[in-house]
């Protein structure tokens, strides 16, 4: 079965970065506070199957910590468009991943991954914005309906 990648392209970590600090000066500190239940109801309304991000989130966070190639080769989906010393690559495989992932994923980005705090998520229609735009998942459709997704890995932007 072929995949339809439901969202456009994820923004660039610094559209991203200029957007949340857009909206701390326009509406002080608050601007940025969320909870729990406000990312996963901005993910229900954007992409629907808020309850199935957690598992992959989870999965990804403490991979990212323990450097766990294998298991954040799994979580993507490909091709993988990946931005890494100043290049940017389209990585087409699990394997391609796994076999270049020091060079594709800098330790800085594990780090802020590792650290992800599910409140401090961003969410539009492009996906789920992780460690100010290091990292972007999304709903990824199994049809043309998208009656079924997956979330997975949509970019990296060391």
């Amino acid at each position: 079965m072929s995949r339809y990648h439901c969202p456009e392209a994820p923004m660039s970590r610094l559209s991203a970065a200029l957007l949340l600090l857009g909206a701390n000066l326009l509406g002080g500190p608050s601007a940025l506070a969320q909870s729990d239940s406000d990312v996963y109801n901005r993910i229900e309304e954007l992409h629907g199957d808020a309850a199935g991000f957690d598992r992959p989130l989870r999965q990804l966070v403490g991979a990212m910590r323990s450097s766990d190639a294998e298991t954040i080769a799994d979580l993507a989906e490909y091709p993988l468009t990946v931005k890494a010393n100043g290049e940017t690559y389209d990585v087409e495989s699990a394997e391609d991943f796994i076999d270049n992932f020091d060079d594709l994923v800098t330790p800085e980005t594990r780090r802020a991954v590792g650290r992800q705090q599910y409140e401090d998520l961003f969410v539009n229609s492009d996906g789920v914005m992780l460690a100010g735009g290091a990292v972007w998942m999304g709903a990824i459709c199994e049809d043309n309906a998208c009656e079924a997704s997956h979330w997975a890995i949509i970019a990296i932007n060391n």
